[in-house]
């Protein structure tokens, strides 16, 4: 599985960067999934599944094109100027231990403008270049200020998500197990935040509470560097499927049974809103492709690689949300579906109730002080001058603080997790998943074609390479953010 250790690590077979990459994109927004399938439809549910789908299929193999003319232009300059080419990649790796392992800010290294027919050679992605150092090369300063401000309101967006997730689980499960001593989560679980939960203290004062010691463990860490180990990936990516594998086996056993509850709509336009936003955040991964595709050993097929790990994750998100919205009722359905198998109704082992109900506050746990480093990097990069030092106060205590708090106060105020990764999806993963991709492979055909000449031909190239694709990609983007702000804009008006 493994192979030679190169500068960008060690190197793994292309079935192993299949999973990493399928791993990487089922992750927190697949738990909401189900909510939204219910609230849409089956029907219109399945075709804006398969169309973003495809839409982010498009924008990945823009990114890994882009990649590969990044490698070739950084090639070319080591070929043209190698001593200054070494002084540059120890400065580039300075930045890079900086911004850890997402997104790195390269050096601002003029184009080459030399009218020479490049070798394929040239487009072998072999040096792992990070999507801050391919907006330093092919973005002007505002392009790159602008990508880093997507960036960094995605991650607040992510950590908003997680912040609310890990204690709404545990409020439901403690609040539910207390009123019922069998069952961790109620038959009827449609409560009211003012409902009692233990005591005096109500469910939205448990939540709170739950929120607050979150943020006391984990918190702290952002004020620290965190990464993340290969043995806490292994174990929270085992801990995920055998948690999605458990609740599609119950669901289909339930149906099977004769005990499903769901009669969901052929279609129904009022819930396209959030599924837009979920479809979109669920399906996103352009930010890290190129610190997972990068060490894959042979990428002679890497396209197909791609494009099998995006039929893999349709067929998966398929039969999670349609188990999901014919075994249990669109009304019953929870925003955290794991939630919905903590009932001694679904479930009638206790272990694997209580596995389900707290699988997302161990698995999102160790992901959130990783985001909130990266996030408070980020905002370091941002604001970041040449030759320039933060002083004390502002590099250990501002900036970590910049990337905690708002996220904490997001989810003091709202817990509603559909509309947590709805909104993040529908606009910071709208510019991440589609607008980024697309001016990055324009500006990287431009780019190419001035350094290396027109005759350089890009051995990873898109196979949607004429400019209609890019101009539909743009289009769709803008026609996301107009259609989910419509739909918010009417929402709030009938309200």
């Amino acid at each position: 599985m493994a192979g030679e250790i190169t500068e960008t690590g060690e190197l793994y077979s292309p079935y192993v960067g299949l999973v990493y990459t399928f791993n990487l994109i089922v992750g927190t927004g697949a738990l909401t999934m189900p909510k939204a399938f219910a609230a849409a439809g089956w029907l219109v549910s399945l075709v804006l599944l398969v169309f973003l789908g495809f839409m982010s299929f498009v924008t990945t193999t823009f990114v890994v094109e882009a990649m590969a003319a990044a490698n070739a232009q950084l090639r070319w300059r080591r070929l043209q100027n190698p001593k200054e080419e070494e002084d540059d990649d120890s400065s580039t790796a300075s930045d890079s231990d900086v911004l850890q392992d997402n997104y790195g800010q390269a050096e601002k290294l003029p184009i080459l403008s030399v009218q020479r027919r490049g070798s394929p050679n040239l487009f072998e992605i072999t040096d792992r270049v990070e999507m801050g150092q391919m907006a330093s090369m092919f973005f002007n300063k505002v392009g790159v200020n602008l990508f880093y401000f997507c960036i960094i309101i995605y991650l607040y967006g992510d950590l908003a998500i997680y912040a609310a997730a890990v204690p709404f689980s545990l409020m439901q499960v403690t609040c539910s197990a207390a009123s019922n001593d069998s069952c961790l989560v109620e038959a009827d679980s449609k409560y009211n935040d003012t409902d009692v939960c233990w005591g005096p203290v109500r469910r939205v004062d448990a939540y709170r509470l739950y929120l607050a010691v979150f943020t006391l463990l984990l918190g702290p860490f952002t004020f620290f560097d965190v990464q993340k180990t290969k043995y806490l990936q292994i174990l929270t990516s085992l801990m995920r499927w055998v948690a999605f594998a458990t609740m599609i086996v119950l669901a289909l056993g339930r149906i099977g049974r004769g005990h499903g509850e769901g009669h969901p709509p052929l279609a129904d336009l009022s819930g396209v809103r959030n599924l837009f936003g979920v479809c979109v955040y669920s399906f996103m991964c352009q930010h890290s492709l190129p610190s997972l595709l990068t060490p894959v050993a042979s990428k002679r097929h890497l396209t197909r690689l791609v494009l099998l790990d995006y039929a893999l994750v349709l067929t998966f998100y398929s039969l999670l949300s349609f188990t999901a919205i014919f075994c249990f009722r669109g009304d019953s359905l929870l925003d955290m579906y794991t939630l919905n198998f903590a009932r001694c109704d679904v479930v009638g082992l206790a272990a694997v109730r209580l596995f389900l109900g707290l699988f997302p506050v161990f698995t999102i746990s160790t992901n959130f002080p990783i985001i909130a480093v990266t996030l408070r990097n980020n905002w370091k990069a941002l604001f970041h001058r040449e030759g320039g030092t933060y002083p004390w106060a502002v590099d250990r205590v501002v900036f970590p603080a910049m990337a905690l708090v708002p996220p904490v106060l997001v989810a003091f105020c709202t817990h509603d997790l559909e509309s947590l990764v709805g909104i993040t999806g529908a606009y910071a993963g709208t510019g991440i998943q589609y607008v980024i991709p697309a001016f990055l492979v324009y500006h990287c055909r431009r780019d190419t074609q001035l350094a290396l000449g027109p005759g350089a031909l890009n051995k990873h190239r898109s196979p949607f390479h004429h400019t209609f694709w890019v101009a539909s990609v743009l289009l769709w983007a803008l026609f996301c953010c107009f259609f989910v702000t419509a739909n918010i804009v009417l929402s709030e008006t009938q309200l």
